[in-house]
C-alpha cells in the first residue's frame, strides 16, 4: 500500500481507502453485520487506514459498523463521515446549525468514538455554499473536540471551488474518474494552492469501469444502477457518473480493446486516477471481501504508460466528453 498526506489534515492516509456506501446502501443487497465486519477487516489487513461513511448509508448501519470494526483495531484508522442528507426536503433551508450539530453527535454515538477524523457535508444544495454561518459551526464543533477536520463531498465543481474558499474546509470529495475527467481542469489546480485534500468517489462509474457489465446485466429493484439511471431519486451523477448506460458500454469496448486480455478493469481505473498527484486517495466500494482485493491488485499491475494514460483520455473525449463534461 502506498499513502499519501490529505491536504492541511496531514493525515498520512492510503491511496486505496474504503467507501461503504456498499455496506449499506442502495445497491441491492441487504445490510448485513457479518460481511460488513468481514469486508472491513480484509480492508485494513491489507493496509487501508481511510474508510469513509455516512449517517444515511442504511440509515447508519454502515456508520455503526464501521465504528465497531476500528474499535476493535489497534491500527490508526481515519473515520471519514458525512451529514446534511437526511434534511428532507433536501434544500437549504433545512440546513441549520441545530440540526447539523445534532447530526455530528448522531454519528459520534453510533460509531462509538471519541472523535470524527473527518465530517463532511453531503452533497448539500448549491445555497448551502454561500451560508458562512453553516461552516462556520464546525469550527465550534471542532472546539469542542467532535470533530477534527471539516470537509465536503460535492456534485459540481463549481460547488468544489466555492467550498474551499472556506479557510477550515480541509478536504473536497468529488466524482473523478476516467469517464469523469472535468475535476482535472481549474478544480485540482485551485485546490492545490489551498493544500486541500482531494478524495475521489465513484472511481468505477458505479461498477460500470471494471469492464464486467453487459447490455444483458441486471440490477435489483433497490439498486440506484436500476432505479436512478436519469436521477429520478437523487442526482443522475452518481449513478455510472450520469452517463447514459449503453454510451458507456460502448466506450468501455474500446477500453477493452486497449487491454486485450484483461477481464477486469477496476485496477487499470484506478491506477489512472492515481497518476494524478493532486488526489490523495481514492474510495472504490465494495460489497464483499473479493471486491476489497480487486481494487487493492492496483499493485499487482506495471504502471500505466503515458501513451496508455493518452489512448483511454482519447476514449473520454470521442465518447464521454461531449455528453457530460459540462454539466457537473
Amino acid at each position: 500500500m502506498n499513502y499519501r498526506k490529505l491536504g492541511k489534515t496531514n493525515f498520512n492516509i492510503s491511496e486505496i481507502a474504503l467507501g461503504t456506501w456498499q455496506v449499506g446502501g442502495k445497491w441491492g443487497s441487504p445490510f448485513n453485520d457479518k460481511s460488513a465486519d468481514e469486508l472491513i477487516n480484509t480492508a485494513i489487513d491489507n493496509g487501508v487506514n481511510f474508510i469513509d461513511t455516512a449517517d444515511v448509508y442504511e440509515n447508519g448501519l454502515s456508520e455503526t459498523a464501521v465504528g465497531r470494526v476500528v474499535r476493535s483495531r489497534s491500527e490508526r484508522i481515519y473515520v471519514a463521515t458525512k451529514c446534511g442528507r437526511h434534511i428532507n426536503p433536501h434544500v437549504s433551508e433545512g440546513y441549520q446549525t441545530k440540526v447539523l450539530q445534532k447530526f455530528v453527535e448522531d454519528s459520534l454515538k453510533r460509531t462509538g468514538l471519541e472523535t470524527l477524523d473527518l465530517i463532511q457535508l453531503h452533497c448539500p444544495p448549491n445555497a448551502v455554499f454561500y451560508r458562512p454561518e453553516i461552516f462556520e459551526l464546525f469550527d465550534r464543533l471542532k472546539d469542542q473536540g467532535k470533530i477534527q477536520n471539516l470537509g465536503v463531498s460535492v456534485e459540481k465543481v463549481e460547488e468544489g471551488i466555492k467550498a474551499i474558499e472556506y479557510s477550515n474546509v480541509t478536504t473536497v470529495q468529488i466524482i473523478f474518474n476516467a469517464f469523469r475527467q472535468r475535476p482535472a481542469e481549474l478544480f485540482f489546480k485551485e485546490a492545490q494552492k489551498r493544500d486541500i485534500g482531494i478524495i475521489a468517489r465513484v472511481p468505477l462509474a458505479s461498477g460500470l469501469l471494471t469492464g464486467l457489465f453487459d447490455s444483458k446485466t441486471t440490477f435489483g429493484s433497490q439498486d440506484h444502477r436500476n432505479f436512478n439511471r436519469n436521477g429520478e431519486a437523487f442526482d443522475k451523477g452518481e449513478t455510472f457518473s450520469g452517463i447514459d448506460y449503453e454510451l458507456g458500454l460502448k466506450a468501455v469496448e474500446a477500453l477493452k480493446a486497449l487491454f486485450p486480455g484483461t477481464t477486469n478493469l477496476a485496477p487499470i481505473a484506478l491506477q489512472w486516477i492515481l497518476s494524478f498527484d493532486a488526489i490523495s486517495c481514492i474510495i472504490p466500494g465494495a460489497s464483499k471481501e473479493s471486491h476489497v482485493l480487486s481494487n487493492l491488485s492496483v499493485y499487482d499491475l506495471p504502471q500505466l504508460t503515458p501513451e496508455k494514460i493518452s489512448a483511454m483520455n482519447a476514449i473520454y473525449e470521442q465518447y464521454i466528453k461531449p455528453k457530460v463534461h459540462q454539466l457537473w
